[in-house]
């Protein structure tokens, strides 16, 4: 009688490993999915503070405040994919959760902020190109999402296919931290203006291209083997907290343009600068005197 009881209490058919990948779709990682809480809140003060700019009363400070809100949203961003990674706490619902955060945070945030600052003065055109991209991150989101789920997903945990929608939100607002820069103490940007238009379409196109762009999730730190990498990262980031406003846009830039170039790259060059998750195991072996 106990037997046929556990019988029925469970669905027909239903196997235990498929009982457990439900039970699994559903598990909520703590540190992981509060650094996607953290980008996500992010996202939505930046929109908050993108309705308050007025160029007559409140100059570029609120924009101001919103790049920085967009630029934290990136660093949660960033943190909850290399957490994920580290503690090797992987979930349908922290990619599903993380997609959501993206779209607002990477997708409407950059999108109404150029918006508000340039697009808004073309009335046929401008709520056009603001739409476009925020439909093609959107497009870039979901196809990522279909390829990480598939069985051959590890096989792209490498490289994005098409330009990753933070980095184009990255872009977008520190190129206009930049023109900001430039424009000094004016409550409007100058000519430069016309630059922001084209970058996103641009970015647009390439959020759904088939270009590459390396993840840099398996790149390794070590004084050992990547010296003039480390010494890059450590003028970068003096760089960036000197000269903030040109820095982050030649950061973001180069990334892009690295994408285009590098199917011409040389293997050995990539290999130096992109190492990926083999070269990573072969350290680790070769720190615990083994081989494989």
């Amino acid at each position: 009688m106990a037997d046929e009881s556990k019988t029925e209490s469970r669905p027909e058919g239903r196997s235990h490993n498929q009982s457990a990948e439900n039970d699994e779709s559903v598990k909520i990682y703590f540190l992981p999915n509060l650094m996607t809480a953290g980008n996500l809140a992010c996202g939505f003060f930046s929109l908050a503070w993108i309705f308050k700019y007025d160029p007559q009363v409140t100059g570029f400070e609120p924009i101001h405040i919103a790049i920085r809100l967009i630029l934290a949203a990136f660093a949660f961003d960033f943190l909850d994919g290399r957490m994920a990674l580290l503690v090797k706490k992987q979930s349908q619902f922290g990619r599903e959760f993380d997609s959501l955060a993206d779209i607002v945070s990477f997708g409407v945030a950059p999108a109404f902020l150029v918006y508000r600052i340039v697009l808004s003065q073309f009335e046929r055109t401008g709520w056009m190109i603001a739409a476009i991209y925020l439909v093609c991150g959107g497009i870039r989101l979901a196809r990522f999402n279909v390829l990480s789920g598939r069985p051959n997903a590890a096989a792209h945990g490498r490289e994005f296919i098409g330009f990753p929608i933070p980095s184009a939100a990255a872009m977008v607002v520190s190129v206009t931290l930049f023109m900001m820069w430039l424009s000094e103490n004016e409550r409007e940007l100058g000519r430069s203006r016309w630059i922001l238009p084209g970058l996103m379409m641009l970015l647009s196109v390439l959020m759904v291209s088939n270009v590459r762009y390396p993840t840099f999730k398996y790149i390794d730190w070590t004084l050992q083997k990547h010296v003039a990498a480390f010494a890059t990262l450590v003028v970068v980031i003096l760089g960036i907290v000197q000269f903030k406003e040109v820095m982050l846009a030649v950061v973001f830039v180069t990334y892009m343009l690295y994408g285009l170039v590098r199917p011409w790259v040389s293997k050995r060059w990539r290999r130096e600068i992109e190492p990926d998750e083999d070269d990573v195991d072969d350290d680790e072996d070769e720190a615990d005197g083994t081989a494989r």
